[in-house]
């Protein structure tokens, strides 16, 4: 088993900064890839990026390219998303999951195990 939980959501104006972080425990973390999934309101949950067991590889959705980094601390078996220049349409629950196969890959299923999720809320 691997328990997510997730921190740093909250409310930040349009154009601003917000950092996700994802604390793991149980099994050890350098064994899975890491992804981060959105689901706003009314809408389907969605991929947002993912990185592999190492941190040598990452993915992104197309509207988080040049905007998100996705990274990992497996010494402090915490990963992170750094969401920079964030948009009204940003605003959702965000979610970190654990991938089994460590790829760290974009499709949902492949993620066994989830956090609660963190609210961003990107309004003026």
């Amino acid at each position: 088993q691997v328990q997510l939980v997730e921190s740093g959501g909250g409310l930040v104006q349009p154009g601003g900064s917000l950092r996700l972080s994802c604390a793991s425990s149980g099994r050890p973390f350098v064994n899975y890839g890491m992804g981060w999934f959105r689901q706003a309101p009314g809408k389907e949950r969605e991929f947002v990026a993912a990185i592999n067991f190492s941190g040598s590889n990452t993915n992104y959705a197309d509207f988080a390219k040049g905007r998100f980094t996705i990274s990992r601390d497996n010494a402090k078996n915490i990963g992170y998303l750094q969401m920079n220049n964030l948009k009204p349409e940003d605003t959702a629950v965000y979610y970190c999951a654990a991938d089994g196969t460590g790829w760290g890959m974009t499709v949902e299923s492949v993620y066994t195990f989830w956090g609660q999720g963190t609210q961003v809320t990107v309004s003026s």
